[in-house]
C-alpha cells in the first residue's frame, strides 16, 4: 500500500482510490500506470483491462485537452471505488463543460475517416454506463463497469 500512497496520492479506504495530476498530456502514462495498478488491487479481469485502460486514458485526456485546455495550472482528479459489484471511475476537470449530445457520431459517414473524435463511442463500447456531471468547477466523467 506504501506504493500507491507515495506514487498515487491517497487511498481514502479499501477499494478506494485517488490519482491527481497535472494537465499535461504526458501525465498520461502515470493514469496508465494507475488503472494497472488499481486494477491488479481490485482483481479485475484480465479480459476487461484494455478497454478499461482505454476507456479511462480517454476520458482523462478529454479532461487535459479539451476541458482543461493542457493548462498545467488546471488539474485533473481520478476517483475510483467498488460500490454493489459496480466499479466507479470518477474523471473530474476544471473545465467549462459540453453537451455530449452535441459530439458528432463517429460512425456517420461523414465521420468516418476523421483522425479525433472516437473517445465518447469507445468509453460507451467498453464500459457499462458512462455519465456526465457538469457542475461550476469542471465536469466530471463517470466511467461503470460491472463486476462479477
Amino acid at each position: 500500500m506504501l506504493f500507491s500512497l507515495l506514487k498515487f496520492g491517497t487511498i481514502l479506504a479499501e477499494n478506494t482510490f485517488y490519482l491527481e495530476i497535472e494537465s499535461d498530456p504526458n501525465n498520461l502514462i502515470t493514469v496508465e500506470e494507475f488503472v494497472n495498478y488499481f486494477s491488479v488491487e481490485l482483481g479485475i479481469k484480465e479480459e476487461k483491462l484494455p478497454g478499461l485502460l482505454l476507456s479511462v486514458t480517454e476520458a482523462t485526456t478529454n479532461a487535459i485537452i479539451h476541458a482543461n485546455k493542457s493548462n498545467k495550472n488546471k488539474k485533473v482528479k481520478i476517483n475510483v471505488y467498488v460500490e454493489n459489484k459496480k466499479l466507479f471511475i470518477c474523471v473530474k476537470d476544471e473545465g467549462a463543460g459540453f453537451d455530449p449530445q452535441n459530439v458528432p457520431d463517429p460512425t456517420a459517414p461523414e465521420n468516418l475517416l476523421k483522425d479525433s473524435g472516437r473517445g465518447l463511442y469507445l468509453m460507451k463500447v467498453y464500459m457499462d454506463e458512462v455519465n456526465y456531471k457538469v457542475t461550476p468547477e469542471g465536469t466530471e466523467t463517470i466511467l461503470v463497469l460491472n463486476l462479477p
